[in-house]
């Protein structure tokens, strides 16, 4: 597997797809440019899914991740750009895409993207985990 950026995102099947998980994962260090002025733009990164058969693969998901340093891009469209690529590598059952991007100009933006797989009906409402941001590291 390459170590350079790239926009493919690889798959690996499902290990448990006879039933709804969630997949949560956090990634602090997103990075594009601002389309106007060119400078950059940092978010945080929530990506939370219930996988069908496909699950994406964490090394390529950070290469996609990274090939955006260099583009210019508005919030809006890039968390919904990403969360289409996504949902077309791995055709979920629900995804939920949460961009939160740092203060510019005295702003701060989120943004919230979501698909849900045709006909697919989640089970009754269950309050799934909260996680604390970074609450993978130790200390």
């Amino acid at each position: 597997m390459s170590t350079q950026p790239a926009k493919t995102l690889e798959t690996f099947p499902n290990p448990a797809p006879h039933r709804d998980f969630q997949i949560h994962m956090e990634i602090p260090e997103f990075t594009c440019l601002c389309p106007k002025t060119g400078q950059p733009d940092f978010a945080t990164l929530t990506l939370d899914y219930i996988a069908d058969e496909r699950c994406v693969e964490l090394k390529s998901l950070k290469l996609y991740i990274w090939s955006y340093r260099n583009e210019g891009a508005f919030h809006e469209a890039v968390t919904n750009r990403i969360l289409d690529d996504l949902v077309q590598a791995t055709a979920p059952r629900f995804m939920r895409l949460t961009a939160r991007f740092y203060v510019r100009g005295g702003v701060f933006t989120n943004v919230v993207a979501e698909h849900r797989k045709p006909g697919w009906q989640p089970a009754e409402k269950i309050e799934l985990a909260e996680f604390v941001p970074q609450s993978n590291t130790r200390g």
